[in-house]
Parts: structure tokens; sequence; C-alpha cells
């Protein structure tokens, strides 16, 4: 019974990767902050969320990376394009003067997107394509 349960958990296939594509940088500075989260309540932000996958990608690097989830599930992407690498957002009266942007392109009106709007099932590798956006 030991054997098999050896077998079977050396067997098991590590968790899906998402492989990421950014769009649309307007400039080659800073870095991509990534967030990818299963939690709607700490979707764009994952500072709320000890669980999810937190990351910076150098500008060059944006056109393609993996990001590898904990396991199967409904994630959402966030990703903000940190043009003076400080390791946030900056804003200027309640908008965004860095590009951002969430998988699935949702629609944005006031504020950031929903989760269910931004959200994915991952149950293989998969691909996602995000373009950014800027306010200013």
């Amino acid at each position: 019974m030991a054997t098999l349960l050896l077998l079977t958990t050396a067997a098991s296939a590590p968790p899906p990767t998402v492989e990421v594509s950014i769009t649309g940088l307007r400039s080659a500075k800073g870095q991509v902050l990534v967030c990818l989260t299963t939690n709607p309540k700490a979707f764009p932000d994952c500072s709320k969320d000890t669980a999810s996958v937190r990351m910076a990608v150098k500008v060059a690097d944006a056109g393609d990376f993996a990001v590898h989830t904990p396991a199967a599930g409904t994630y959402a992407i966030a990703v903000v394009h940190d043009e003076n690498s400080n390791n946030k957002m900056d804003v200027a009266i309640f908008l965004p003067k860095e590009g951002f942007g969430f998988s699935r392109n949702p629609t944005i009106t006031v504020g950031p997107p929903s989760f269910k709007s931004a959200s994915f099932a991952v149950e293989q590798d998969l691909r996602q394509t995000i373009k950014m956006k800027y306010m200013l």
C-alpha cells in the first residue's frame, strides 16, 4: 500500500503554468509587477492574499514569461508597468500614472474590473495575453 501511494505521488503532474505575454508597453523602463490570485477579495491587489503568486518581471522579458500556479483552480492576473521601479502603482488624483492590465482584458470603466470578469480556469498549461492600458 505504501509503495502504491509513493508511486501515485511521484507520478502526479506538476501544477499548471500560465504563459503570459504583455503587449502595449509604452516604454522599456522599469519592471512589470504581476499578481496571480484565486481570492476575489484580494483582487487586484495581492497584498492581502498570502497564497497569491507575486513577481516582478523585467520589461525586456514581459513579452513572454511563465507564472507557475500553486494548483489547478480559477485565477485572475493583474499587472502594473512600474516604470520607476518603486514596487507600487503611482497615482495622481486617483488616476494611475503607470500602466496596468488584467487577464482576459476586461473593459475598464471606473475602478478595477471584478475578479469574475478577469478570472479564468487553469487545469493545464495555458496562455494569457494582457494588453497594457495607460490613463495619463
